[in-house]
């Protein structure tokens, strides 16, 4: 398939709360004559995102509780190649991922898989700037530093919020980190389509030149041990480490060299995007499955492999085998692996950020919620980086969808509920916060 075949795929990123979902709906709202698949992804165990996305001729395919740089990128690979069964249905992809996301590796996805590399065709990296927090979030986050270094363009959103002369500063500032991408400047994302879409913009060699190790994939696992077995059953010990579960897939008839354990990493990353069966100590280990052993119990725990002939394995873990001592045993000798791997992790996001769901039925008074909101944004206001959702307010026969950035907070009604079940939802993103005192603290607003 030539390039212009390939599906045009652009990504839109940009740290928490920059624009990207209003952007998202200016461009499906535009004519431009483009069918548009949008794939989204959340930072939270609520999805809200989807139900804020205006209603739209094009699909929308969600994908919560997890960050699309990490274990979710099989989930992405698989919605891709679910989308070429209907390939009637669109002619372009729109890929937002969540504020926290680092854009390379989701790019690197285009790459490092053949079956997508011969439909798709990465057009570009939009990267949203909150020219009003930017300077905040640039001191404080890797994330959003990443972004503004892979992006083709630069949206530098919200400039009504800042000075000329600071914008000027900042443009220069953003351009001092990436000076190969265009910058536009904008208020709500107000962008003409052709700067976003149809760039033909992204340059692998420029990447590469930029940062050498970019098809250097990440993976949700850290480390492989090949073994040669005999027929007969194996015992896999492993002692309490640092996590109470251990993630792994055991690949049969693994290769030694490194063309064969790269082929089956990336066949792993989509294993480990599928839920894991839980094992228990004492139980068998089924091969070519995403597996997570209980650990959370005293002492040394054993699982068990059964091999019906003389076979070659690979055990793809979570961890590294020293963190748990792990250990690959048959009649009480121990079995040595071949060949070892040691692969490049997922990256770790700031534990001290986290997301905070709230979802409870009734309806909320408008006096109180105005109250707890303007506490809750004057005392951690700082430390919230992003908050969405959509409140059912007593006696509105429309819902109240909300968003905000720190302190800045803009809401007004939207569709009517009708026959739905009046429901709130609220997702707070932002560090050390308080679960237990916020959802209390909103459970008091309820009539």
């Amino acid at each position: 398939m030539t390039l212009s075949q390939k599906v045009p795929v652009t990504i839109l990123t940009g740290f928490l709360g920059s624009g990207k979902t209003t952007l998202l709906n200016r461009i499906l709202t535009e004519e431009h004559g483009k069918r548009i698949a949008v794939i989204e992804n959340e930072f939270g165990e609520v999805g809200i995102d989807q139900a804020l996305v205006i209603n739209a001729d094009e699909e929308v395919f969600e994908m919560s509780n997890g960050c699309l740089c990490c274990t979710v990128r099989g989930d992405l690979i698989r919605v891709l190649n679910n989308l070429n069964k209907r390939r009637d249905k669109f002619d372009y992809v729109l890929v937002e991922t969540t504020g926290l996301a680092d854009p390379g590796p989701v790019a690197q996805t285009f790459f490092m898989d053949e079956e997508l590399a011969a439909e798709y065709a990465l057009d570009g990296i939009v990267t949203l700037v909150d020219a009003a927090h930017i300077e905040q979030q640039l001191g404080r986050s890797d994330e959003s530093t990443e972004q503004i270094a892979f992006a083709d363009v630069l949206v530098l959103n919200k400039t009504d919020l800042v000075k000329d002369s600071a914008l000027d500063m900042l443009e220069s500032r953003i351009r001092d980190i990436n000076r190969m991408a265009q910058v536009v400047r904008s208020e709500h994302a107000n962008v003409p389509v052709t700067t976003v879409l149809d760039l033909g913009a992204f340059d692998l060699d420029q990447v590469l030149e930029r940062r050498p190790t970019f098809l250097e994939p990440e993976y949700p696992f850290e480390w492989t041990g090949v073994y040669s077995l005999d027929k007969g059953r194996y015992e896999l010990t492993l002692e309490e480490g640092p996590d109470p579960t251990m993630s792994l897939v055991v690949v049969s008839e693994q290769g030694t060299d490194d063309a064969a354990l790269r082929e089956s990493a990336e066949w792993c990353v989509r294993e480990y995007a599928e839920p894991a069966q839980i094992i228990q100590p004492g139980e068998d280990i089924p091969a070519g499955k995403h597996v997570s052993l209980q650990l959370d119990y005293p002492g040394r725990k054993s699982f068990f492999l059964d091999t019906d002939s003389p076979i070659r394995i690979g055990l793809y873990a979570q961890h590294l085998p020293e963190e748990f001592d792990l250990k690959l045993n048959t009649d009480g000798a121990v079995v040595h692996h071949e060949v070892e791997r040691t692969w490049v992790a997922q990256h770790e996001h700031d534990d001290e950020v986290g997301s905070i769901s709230i979802e409870v039925d009734g309806d909320v008074d408008a006096e109180r919620l105005n109250g707890w909101l303007g506490r809750l944004l004057m005392e951690r206001g700082v430390d919230i980086f992003r908050m969405k959702g959509f409140i059912s307010v007593a006696g509105e026969s429309r819902r109240f969808v909300f968003q905000g950035v720190h302190m800045l907070f803009d809401g007004q009604p939207d569709r009517e509920w009708g026959d739905e079940p009046r429901r709130n939802q609220l997702v707070f993103i932002g560090r050390n916060l308080d679960e237990q005192d916020m959802r209390e603290g909103f459970e008091a607003c309820l009539i």
